[in-house]
């Protein structure tokens, strides 16, 4: 992704509950989106398969397209950059995005020591990706969101009303944006 190309707004996040509705989804959203493929319940070539369909479908759209796991497989695979702990995110790549998984202080600090391009800070709101977590709730967020060198993105019970609610530009979702996913 080059520098000058805006961060998307809106982010649609893979998951295996989401799996079979990821070209409709891909479709819908605005042109120019954002897309972070994870998939980590497939073994290595159904997931490579799997990653260059739906990048197909999100490519069409102008999509910037970001991949769970290594820059060097980012490279490999055509992503746009990598999303993952702060830490799997070092030392920075050229040409590559690189968004933090932020869920504390603790992830929060070394996203900005790192440098990293964006931060999704999670879970904010409830979740069926992690059922048992403590939801940061709003004041939370807002509060870490303060704290952001970079751009923030929220992520975790996300949908179009809430991110309104909440008065977040950037916001993530599994199941907001897949209607249909299997529960």
């Amino acid at each position: 992704m080059a520098s000058s190309t805006p961060l998307p707004a809106l982010w649609l996040i893979s998951d295996a509950r989401n799996d079979a509705v990821l070209e409709a989804a891909l479709r819908a959203l605005p042109r120019g989106s954002g897309f972070v493929y994870r998939h980590y319940h497939l073994g290595e070539a159904q997931r490579y398969a799997r990653y260059l369909a739906l990048m197909r479908h999100a490519r069409a759209r102008s999509h910037i397209v970001v991949l769970a796991d290594s820059a060097l497989t980012a490279r490999e695979w055509g992503a746009d950059g990598i999303y993952g702990a702060p830490r799997a995110l070092w030392p920075r790549r050229a040409g590559l995005l690189r968004i933090a998984t932020v869920h504390g202080m603790d992830e929060l600090a070394q996203a900005n020591l790192f440098g990293c391009d964006a931060m999704m800070i999670s879970p904010v709101f409830g979740t069926n990706s992690h059922p048992d977590a403590a939801a940061l709730g709003p004041a939370a967020f807002h509060g870490l969101a303060r704290h952001a060198l970079a751009p923030v993105i929220a992520l975790g019970g996300m949908d179009s009303d809430r991110a309104r609610a909440l008065g977040c530009e950037r916001w993530a979702a599994i199941d907001g944006l897949t209607p249909g996913a299997a529960p």
